[in-house]
C-alpha cells in the first residue's frame, strides 16, 4: 500500500466529491459567497485533471469523477460517475444552489455505496479519494462512522483515501500566513474547534505520492500531513480541490 499505481485510461483514478450546499454557504468570504469559491476551486481542479489527462490533441478518462452535493438530501450532480472526457465535453459544472441543512452522513452513505459498486472493478487502480468540503456542524447522523468504514476499503494499491476541507475562521491558534508555505495540520496540531477535530479523525494521512506533486505545484506540506485543509481563504479551499487531484498519472 503505497500509493504509487499511475492514473491511466485502462487505470483511472476514482475521485467522489461531497459538496455541503447548506444555507450558510450564501455566507462571505473575501466579499465573495463560500459557495462561488467553491465552486470556482472545484471547476479549476477539474480543468487541471483535463490538462494532466491531455498529450497532444488527445484526451484520455485518467480520472473517472462523481460530485454529490448535499443539504437535508443528496444530489448527485453528474448522474453517477463519469470519465473526465464526459466532463470536459459538458463545458462546465452544473450550478451549486445552498439549500437550508447539512446531513453529511448520508452524503458520506452515498459515496460508500459508489465504491462499493466500483472497488470490485479498480484492482489496478489507484486507491480512489473521497473529498469532503463543508463549513459546519452536520444536522443528521454522526458521518465519522461511515467515514471510518470508507477509510478502511481498499485495493492493492492503498485504503480508500478521505480528504476533508472545512470552511472556518476558528480553526487554528494562529492564521495561516503562506498557504504555500504552509505545512499542514498533523494529529498534534492544536485545533480551536470540536468539529475540526471530528473532520481531523476522518482525514487519511497525505500519501508521499500525493506531497511529492503538491511539493511540484509550490506548495510545501510536510510529512504526516492529513488530507484536510482549514478553508479560511480562498487559496486554502483551492489547494484543497488541488489536493484531491494529486494522484499520480502516467
Amino acid at each position: 500500500m503505497n500509493y504509487t499505481i499511475q492514473a491511466s485510461q485502462r487505470t483511472p483514478a476514482l475521485i467522489i466529491y461531497l459538496i455541503d450546499i447548506s444555507a450558510s454557504m450564501n455566507m462571505l468570504m473575501e466579499g465573495r459567497r463560500r459557495i462561488d469559491v467553491v465552486y470556482e476551486a472545484i471547476s479549476l481542479a477539474i480543468r487541471q485533471m483535463v490538462f494532466r489527462s491531455t498529450k497532444g490533441n488527445r484526451l484520455t478518462a485518467r480520472y473517472r469523477i462523481a460530485i454529490l452535493a448535499y443539504s437535508d438530501d443528496v444530489y448527485d450532480l453528474l448522474n453517477g460517475v463519469k470519465g473526465i472526457d464526459e466532463i470536459a465535453a459538458i463545458g462546465s459544472l452544473p450550478d451549486l444552489t445552498p439549500k437550508r441543512f447539512s446531513d453529511s452522513a448520508k452524503a458520506f452513505l452515498q459515496a460508500e455505496r459508489i465504491l462499493q459498486a466500483e472497488l470490485p472493478g479498480m484492482q489496478d487502480c489507484p486507491a480512489p479519494l473521497v473529498c469532503h468540503m463543508t463549513d459546519g456542524v452536520s444536522t443528521g447522523d454522526d458521518p465519522e462512522p461511515i467515514a471510518k468504514r470508507i477509510m478502511s476499503m481498499s485495493v492493492p494499491d492503498g485504503n480508500v483515501l478521505v480528504e476533508n476541507i472545512f470552511l472556518s475562521d476558528r480553526l487554528l491558534e494562529t492564521p495561516i500566513q503562506d498557504p504555500r508555505r504552509w505545512k499542514g495540520l498533523t494529529h498534534n496540531t492544536p485545533l480551536q474547534d470540536e468539529h475540526a477535530v471530528k473532520l481531523r479523525n476522518m482525514s487519511s494521512v497525505l500519501p508521499e505520492s500525493y506531497r511529492e506533486m503538491l511539493f511540484e505545484a509550490d506548495y510545501q506540506l510536510g510529512e504526516g500531513a492529513v488530507m484536510m485543509l482549514p478553508g479560511t481563504c480562498p487559496e486554502l479551499v483551492s489547494i484543497g480541490f488541488q489536493m484531491s487531484a494529486a494522484t499520480p498519472v502516467r
